[in-house]
């Protein structure tokens, strides 16, 4: 019997370079990338997880925290040294946006937000 419930495949995210944010992501987490074009580039986690990169030509990146385009979307990952995985943020590439006692708001190179959470 199969079921109707929806499994989660990927999370894909427009971007204006795939290979670029492909390789930023895969740097941060320490993921290997599995697929690379310039169209599309996919890297992948345990168990399979998938975050995916598809080149959007006129892509905009979000300003928050100003709202005149809304993030939409955005990444929160744990991490168990703060400080640590902050300073590997940056190493690759990541802009700081705000700073908060237990997690710190970044933008990456295509401009999305994405937390580090002290877990």
């Amino acid at each position: 019997m199969t079921s109707a419930v929806p499994r989660l495949g990927s999370v894909v995210l427009d971007c204006p370079d795939p290979p670029a944010l492909a390789d930023f992501y895969a740097r941060l987490l320490d993921w290997p990338v599995r697929e690379s074009a310039d169209e599309w580039a996919t890297i992948e986690g345990p168990r399979g997880a998938l975050i995916e990169f598809q080149r959007a030509a006129d892509y905009q990146p979000p300003t928050w925290p100003d709202p005149a385009r809304q993030q939409m979307f955005h990444f929160d990952f744990q991490v168990d040294d703060l400080e640590a995985a902050h300073e590997r943020a940056i190493e690759n590439g990541a802009k700081p946006l705000d700073r908060q006692r237990t997690f710190r708001v970044y933008a990456d190179p295509a401009g999305h937000p994405f937390c580090l959470c002290q877990s």
